[in-house]
């Protein structure tokens, strides 16, 4: 079997991969989640995350200790990830949300590494920076902004305070609709604070002859409250422009984290493609 890499969005890490896992290997599919620079085991936060008492005025003006991640460095560690996890050889590459952009770049650098590139609800820009999209009218409906406690541009991420628990009835309505309580309530509390906001930030284009000729595919979630549907359509609209194929779509009545509200059914269009 091809082996899976999966990767994550903001605030995320490969824990969230977790349950998908366990449905590949059940068919006999081996997989590795892996962490983007400036997340999970490669992440730091705040230090007034932690002090106490809490001052919630310093928190939203630390600057970042992730701000000097960027697409293309942690599509280059993506890169070495998935040549140790291939051992050179082609891999299926599942990119959630943000990771997208990420995976996109990667395939640009090196394409011979990926067998597929499956988007789940996934940024995938092909000419410019994620950050761009965001004023567009197929953005209209995002509610991820509304989660954020800090500038951006002063601290260098984007920041949630996942400590404040008035704040977990939001990001279960953003990232876990359909998600059940007991599991949407762990996650957030393995979330981080600070997505880099030089993954966003950062203009980069894809080309024909490189990123055009990786097979790829689209799962849609069509209850998604952080990327809206007119937006994921989008992308795939502008990746079929420079791809030599076109996008295989399919869409999850889901939320946001499929992987944690239909592992399953996510893990069955993954070894569908394997």
């Amino acid at each position: 079997m091809t082996p899976v890499v999966l990767v994550h969005g903001f605030w995320h890490a490969s824990w969230c991969w977790s349950l998908v896992t366990e449905q590949l290997a059940a068919s006999g599919i081996p997989s590795v989640a892996v962490d983007l620079d400036g997340h999970g085991l490669r992440s730091r936060s705040p230090e007034s995350r932690w002090r106490r008492p809490f001052d919630p005025a310093v928190y939203a003006v630390e600057p970042s200790r992730t701000s000097a991640v960027t697409a293309s460095s942690a599509a280059q560690t993506l890169v070495e990830q998935i040549r140790a996890i291939g051992g050179g050889e082609r891999v299926v590459v599942v990119a959630h949300s943000m990771g997208g952009a990420v995976a996109t770049a990667a395939a640009e650098l090196e394409p011979s590494l990926f067998s597929h590139l499956v988007y789940v609800s996934a940024f995938a820009p092909v000419d410019g920076a994620v950050a761009q999209y965001s004023a567009s009218p197929e953005n209209e409906g995002e509610m991820t902004s509304t989660l954020l406690v800090a500038d951006p541009m002063v601290v260098g991420a984007a920041r949630l305070d996942i400590g404040d628990p008035s704040r977990h009835s939001a990001a279960r309505e953003v990232f876990y609709g359909d998600v059940d309580r007991a599991t949407a309530d762990a996650a957030i509390g393995l979330l981080q604070p600070d997505g880099p906001i030089g993954i966003p930030a950062e203009d980069f284009t894809v080309t024909a002859d490189r990123f055009g000729t990786v097979p790829h595919s689209y799962v849609v979630c069509t209850k998604d409250n952080a990327i809206p549907v007119a937006l994921q359509r989008r992308f795939v609209r502008e990746i079929d422009a420079v791809s030599a194929t076109p996008t295989t779509v399919t869409e999850l009545d889901s939320s946001h984290s499929p992987f944690l509200s239909q592992p399953a059914a996510l893990a069955a269009i993954i070894a569908g493609i394997c």
